[in-house]
């Protein structure tokens, strides 16, 4: 079955048209940036584009930034903050005319994961991190997702939440290379590592490519591994879940 998938990020707005049995991307992704953030009203606009773009009338699942919960947003740190108490499922079946899903979006890319990547066989207790314009996560368990946790938002030592330090984001802004950004990310590793003691980290989301960049500064313990599907398993988790 083809489903089209798409994934709401702080920064762009990204969609394609996905095989849910093979987990492969069928027609090129289509991405348009957005202003930071976006209004509830720029995003529908773009949403509506995307859907055009496909010429979709089908089924779409969605991978928003933020807590959601029945369709409900909880939460609002990338996004705006009028969308909090918003039902996104209504306001995008709403505007799309196709039957949606939304949900969290690193529970999507990580379950994307866990169906076709790194943590399709794993036991044990994987931390999924994307790494774009803030920090998303997924935690997994025995292959269980445990959805909705917001580790990008943990308050580290310094007083600053872990995205406001170590987010692709604040790399760019504070135009730190991959080494010095390097070892702030390693930094939040080793914090992430003395509260929950998994078994693995998997990164995701844009930085993840980068991986070789980096990868000399992490010092911790657990084993790392950029994810399979790297920037794509927003949008595949999205669709999966339609």
């Amino acid at each position: 079955m083809k489903t089209l998938g798409i994934d709401i990020g702080g920064s762009a707005i990204k969609g394609a048209v996905v095989d849910t049995a093979t987990g492969e991307i069928t027609i090129k992704r289509y991405r348009i940036e957005t202003s930071q953030p976006a209004s509830v009203n720029e995003t529908v606009d773009i949403v509506k584009q995307i859907v055009n773009h496909f010429h979709w009338k089908g089924k779409i699942g969605f991978g928003f930034p933020a807590v959601v919960q029945k369709g409900v947003v909880k939460t609002a740190s990338n996004i705006d903050k009028a969308f909090i108490g918003a039902n996104v499922n209504k306001l995008f079946k709403k505007a799309t005319g196709c039957k949606v899903n939304v949900l969290n979006d690193a529970d999507v890319a990580g379950y994307a994961e866990l169906t076709f990547g790194k943590v399709s066989r794993f036991k044990g207790v994987a931390i999924f991190l994307t790494i774009g314009t803030g920090i998303g996560s997924a935690l997994f368990n025995k292959g269980k997702l445990i959805p909705n946790t917001e580790l990008g938002h943990m308050f580290m030592n310094h007083g600053l939440k872990a995205e406001k330090f170590a987010s692709d984001a604040v790399r760019k802004s504070e135009d730190l290379d991959w080494a010095e950004w390097g070892v702030r990310f390693n930094d939040y590793l080793l914090y992430l590592e003395t509260l929950f003691y998994p078994d693995m980290f998997i990164l995701g989301g844009g930085a993840s490519k980068q991986y070789a960049k980096f990868r000399k500064q992490l010092t911790i313990s657990t084993p790392v591994s950029p994810a399979k599907l790297l920037n794509d398993a927003g949008i595949i988790g999205a669709a999966l879940l339609a």
